[in-house]
């Protein structure tokens, strides 16, 4: 169904579709329950309340249906504002970055009710963030855009692994790109043989998305690289290597593996990996 087009327009009211907006806009003269049932306006009362009460029992809010949204908290809001959208039993729930005010543990922590929620309630639900990993984590079909076109549309495996253009590419995965040269048997490049077809006839020059999990190293004072940045992330160092050739890519070793920055090292494709590639952009 088509909602808005040249000369043709549904009004909002009528598009059957829930909002969860990126501060909740809660209404803040209503409490916990009267903003559930918002939506639910001139539906008989005994199904307001059965519809109010399966909602704050699925998102776990019964005890607080009095309260007024300034006495919750962000995740409690957050709730409140999922459960506002679902109520009217919508045919597609928007939720608009409905994240990204939350501090980085609650952010985590809401992910996985939501898309328990949502998972179980078999709720369609178009899902807006500029967070790759949260893209990844919440999406079942994946949508990339790049300045209103669409770049790719797939599973989020086939985006991540399978990228389609190499603006997906870098976007989903922080890839560094590398040049490479079609030969017989797959791609030579400076950290190594890439041993993957490619539908390019031999010597064609390509560039390889390289990801941080896609490169291993070792120290080797006769090496092609230099350690020129160790990142501590808690359960890994990230390194960032500067090849002979001048290109710096990422690559990571477990939090006991820690090499000094100048180290000399040797930079490798790590064998079994496919890589996405593209041929050379001039």
């Amino acid at each position: 169904q088509i909602a808005a087009a040249q000369g043709t327009f549904l009004p909002p009211e009528q598009r059957g579709i829930g909002m969860v907006f990126q501060d909740h806009a809660l209404f803040p003269h209503l409490n916990v329950y009267d903003n559930i049932a918002f939506g639910l306006r001139g539906k008989p009362s005994a199904e307001i309340r059965q519809t109010v009460r399966e909602l704050l029992n699925m998102v776990g809010l019964e005890p607080l249906a009095k309260r007024f949204p300034h006495a919750l908290s962000g995740g409690e809001r957050q709730r409140v504002a999922l459960a506002r959208a679902l109520a009217p039993h919508p045919v597609l729930v928007l939720m608009d970055e409905p994240f990204s005010s939350l501090d980085t543990d609650l952010r985590l922590e809401m992910r996985e009710q939501v898309r328990s929620l949502l998972k179980a309630m078999n709720a369609s639900v178009v899902f807006v963030t500029h967070d790759q990993e949260e893209a990844l984590y919440m999406g079942d079909r994946l949508a990339v855009f790049q300045k209103g076109r669409l770049e790719q549309l797939g599973t989020p495996e086939q985006v991540f692994q399978n990228s389609a253009t190499r603006f997906v590419a870098e976007f989903m995965g922080n890839s560094a790109f590398l040049s490479g040269e079609v030969i017989p048997g797959g791609i030579q490049t400076e950290v190594g043989l890439l041993s993957q077809p490619v539908d390019l006839p031999t010597g064609s020059q390509v560039e390889l998305a390289v990801r941080v999990d896609d490169l291993d190293f070792y120290p080797d004072p006769a090496g092609n690289a230099v350690i020129v940045e160790r990142i501590f992330r808690g359960v890994q160092n990230v390194y960032r290597l500067r090849l002979d050739s001048g290109l710096t890519l990422q690559a990571f070793k477990e939090h006991i593996t820690m090499l000094p920055v100048g180290q000399r090292i040797q930079a490798k494709l790590n064998p079994g990996h496919p890589l996405n590639v593209f041929p050379a952009s001039h």
